[in-house]
């Protein structure tokens, strides 16, 4: 089922090879990188699916085990730019391939975790590659499908976090349920080995690849409109995180539905998420600002449903699958528009893309928890991802008025 997503996805690319066999080989370095990403996303998401049981299990309240998930956060937060720039001359194959060990280790250690502080360490430690991986991902992504082709680029290497809303993260939570919560994390490890083993495979070997100046990577970090791009990706992407982290709770319990309900929930809201970034591909590399308006506007209008109507479970259902697909239409734009802003660092501006939707990750969680823990009822939830989102547009407008125009990509 991932490779017939991830070749719906790569259909829209047109890869610039001159032979079957060089298209073969392109199409396996794709799938590698996308076969990554489904693990990190599978690994993120599958935590939200199982909140509930490592909660039980643990004995914490619901509010203080979204820390594991805000924990997982910050390490992609705080290991994005650190990571980045401490490996800037390596060569990005090597890159990924320590990245996957550290996303191993850290997947085994959440499922050995006896509290919440050890499973927190864990989940940091989990997060630490991911923005990294994007980063480096998104640069052999473009190396590969050629130039002018970098919101697909881009779009290709998050289509497997995507697909793991849709297969990973139901699954894992449906192995969470039936086999306990530990199981979950040993199979995400699991699954992360045969990704290390794909990227050594089909990773082509090649010095085109190879990290640059540390400095340079460093003076993308003292432009202000890098620092703005990331506020807006901070604020307008964090409604998706204070939607999807209580899924499980809206099925159960707002729309008293039984827990066999929450992988499906699960997956359509995975499924939009799928079909914007796909959409958002296709726009970032045509329009500059069309990506965030469109997504970010629309996605206030499905909160705003969601939070009213949600108590109905077709109008939850149906507002999942929009949240997600709104909210992805906007992402590879936010990439686009960080990749021109610093030419010389790519894969730093990936990285800090990642890093910033989870702060947005950290945020939504966060708002989400306290407006819930305030008791203001589970769909209070939803308002804070729509106050949130509407700051993120309130952002962008500032930033468009305040920069020059972006001519689309050549």
């Amino acid at each position: 089922m991932l490779s017939k997503a991830f070749e719906a996805q790569c259909a829209a690319v047109n890869v610039h090879c001159t032979d079957q066999r060089q298209r073969q080989k392109a199409g396996l370095t794709l799938f590698a990188l996308a076969l990554g990403s489904f693990c990190i996303g599978t690994s993120e998401f599958a935590s939200m699916g199982i909140l509930q049981l490592f909660s039980a299990s643990l004995q914490i309240d619901l509010p203080a085990a979204t820390n594991a998930i805000t924990a997982y956060a910050f390490g992609v937060v705080i290991g994005a730019p650190l990571v980045t720039l401490a490996a800037a001359h390596l060569n990005r194959r090597t890159l990924l391939l320590l990245l996957m060990t550290v996303f191993v280790c850290g997947n085994i250690l959440s499922a050995l975790a006896t509290g919440l502080g050890t499973l927190a360490v864990a989940r940091f430690i989990s997060g630490v590659p991911q923005g990294a991986y994007f980063g480096a991902g998104a640069v052999v992504a473009s190396y590969i499908v050629g130039p002018g082709h970098g919101g697909k680029a881009f779009a290709l290497v998050m289509s497997g976090l995507t697909i793991a809303t849709i297969v990973g993260s139901p699954l894992a939570t449906f192995l969470g349920q039936n086999l306990g919560w530990r199981n979950t994390y040993f199979a995400v490890a699991t699954l992360g080995v045969l990704s290390a083993a794909a990227l050594w495979l089909w990773l082509p070997r090649t010095n085109a690849l190879n990290g640059g100046s540390i400095v340079r990577e460093l003076s993308s970090l003292g432009k202000p409109a890098v620092w703005w791009m990331m506020l807006v990706a901070a604020l307008g992407v964090s409604s998706i995180f204070a939607v999807y982290t209580f899924i499980g709770p809206f099925v159960t319990d707002v729309v008293s539905m039984s827990p066999g309900w929450i992988p499906i929930a699960l997956a359509l809201f995975g499924i939009g998420m799928t079909a914007g970034n796909l959409l958002g591909g296709r726009i970032a590399d045509l329009h500059p600002a069309r990506g965030i308006v469109v997504g970010f506007g629309s996605a206030v209008i499905v909160l705003a449903i969601v939070a009213s109507f949600g108590s109905s479970a077709p109008t939850l259902f149906v507002g999942l699958f929009c949240v997600g697909a709104t909210m992805m239409t906007a992402i590879p734009t936010i990439q686009v528009r960080l990749t021109r802003l610093a030419p010389e660092a790519p894969t730093l501006m990936g990285a800090m893309n990642l890093a910033a939707l989870n702060v947005a990750n950290a945020i939504g969680a966060f708002a989400g928890g306290l407006a819930i823990g305030s008791g203001l009822g589970l769909l209070s939830a939803v308002w804070a991802g729509f106050c949130l989102t509407l700051l993120g547009l309130g952002a962008f407008a500032l930033v468009l008025r305040g920069s020059p125009r972006m001519a689309p990509a050549q």
